[in-house]
């Protein structure tokens, strides 16, 4: 049998401790843990499996001073308060109903039971915490020696029960896929249309995560070829496609980390009007929208690279200046300047204090930038002259 190579994670001794409360024989490693272990990638969160029910399992995790969050009570899941990391341990479960945005699911007592509610054979891993020996009931291992990304079970019975499935398959084929499975990206061209009942929050955690992938551009092709990206983001389109395009080729060029809502910018139109409804619709952060919308605002910076830096911040200057082609050399490294003039040496200069020291102020700053942030003694001579004026 097949096992869990020792990992980092696998030795840790507050996971030994939650063994030990919830018993070897009640409780596996599943999911994102056991999966990234065996492609030899970093692994952030740890999950368990246990056939305990979450009452058992709240009462086990206190008993051994472990401490229980009911974070999904409902659905039997209880986050365990680990100090180098917490864990979420789930009861087994079947699925009773499902109308494709939430499911209706009953307590299991069968690992296998439990495996077969999941998305892809690759996540349906189970590792026993003491032994490691893990169990594959849906030719999971084969499927990652492959790199395929495969449904468990029909594809389409289990895109009807959460539709959300659609775009995780193409996160996860971004991810770890290299042999494509025909029968799951038929089944994600014959059901798009299904993510139009999905909340707008869940659509956009997950495009967003697709965004943020080192290197989207294969999988996000295929969404727009399929038919995928057109129910979600209809704004894209095949143009939408070449700017983004262009702006992984100019951010791998420029060494620059991904960002989702850079690249979201590139598949939109450069239009604010339209950022802003994109942004609504995707129901997404305060912040991310201000960003979004001012992104769509490509030719905005005439004042140039250091300038945009200075007045919006270096996050936007980058974002800019990679979408539209420019490179980054003028703010890389660059901190910008704290503006070497108060409103007080204006005052004593016998200006009265109001308004008049404010347009003062800001057209000194206007020179000063416009003259590349000079030392402070150019900038008591700007002032000088503006007075002067």
């Amino acid at each position: 049998m097949a096992k869990l190579p020792k990992a980092d994670w696998t030795q840790r001794e507050d996971l030994a401790r939650l063994v030990t409360a919830l018993g070897t024989d009640n409780m596996r490693w599943v999911g994102g843990a056991v999966r990234d272990t065996l492609l030899g990638v970093p692994v952030r969160d740890v999950d368990a499996a246990t056939t305990l029910r979450p009452e058992d399992v709240m009462k086990h995790l206190k008993d051994k001073g472990i401490k229980p969050i009911p974070t999904g009570l409902d659905h039997g899941t209880i986050t365990a308060l680990l100090p180098e990391g917490n864990v979420e341990v789930t009861t087994l479960r079947k699925d009773v109903a499902t109308d494709g945005r939430r499911a209706t699911v009953a307590f299991a007592e069968q690992w296998e039971d439990d495996a077969a509610r999941r998305d892809f054979t690759i996540n349906a891993l189970y590792a026993h915490p003491e032994t490691l020996e893990i169990s594959d009931y849906f030719g999971g291992l084969a499927d990652l020696d492959a790199r395929r990304v495969r449904f468990i079970g029909d594809a389409h019975d289990r895109i009807r029960e959460d539709h959300l499935r659609i775009l995780r398959y193409y996160r996860f084929q971004a991810r770890f896929g290299a042999e494509l499975d025909e029968t799951a990206e038929a089944a994600c061209e014959e059901l798009a249309s299904t993510l139009k009942g999905l909340s707008r929050e869940r659509v956009a955690m997950e495009l967003l995560a697709i965004l943020a992938l080192p290197d989207p551009y294969a999988t996000v092709a295929r969404m727009q070829a399929k038919g995928v990206l057109p129910v979600v983001l209809p704004e894209a389109g095949d143009a939408g496609l070449g700017r983004f395009a262009d702006l992984l080729e100019h951010e791998r060029q420029q060494g620059a980390a991904p960002s989702s809502i850079r690249r979201l910018a590139a598949l939109l139109p450069p239009d604010r009007k339209t950022a802003e409804q994109v942004a609504a619709r995707l129901r997404l952060s305060n912040a991310q929208r201000k960003h979004l919308a001012r992104l769509a605002q490509r030719s905005n910076f005439l004042e140039g690279p250091r300038a945009l830096a200075y007045r919006e911040g270096m996050e936007l200057a980058r974002d800019l200046l990679l979408l539209s082609g420019l490179p980054l050399e003028q703010v890389e490294d660059w901190q910008p300047p704290v503006f070497p003039l108060k409103g007080g040496e204006i005052v004593a200069r016998g200006v009265a204090a109001g308004p008049e020291v404010a347009r003062l102020l800001q057209t000194v700053e206007t020179r000063w930038i416009a003259e590349g942030f000079p030392d402070a003694e150019r900038v008591a001579q700007l002032l000088d002259e503006t007075l002067s004026r």
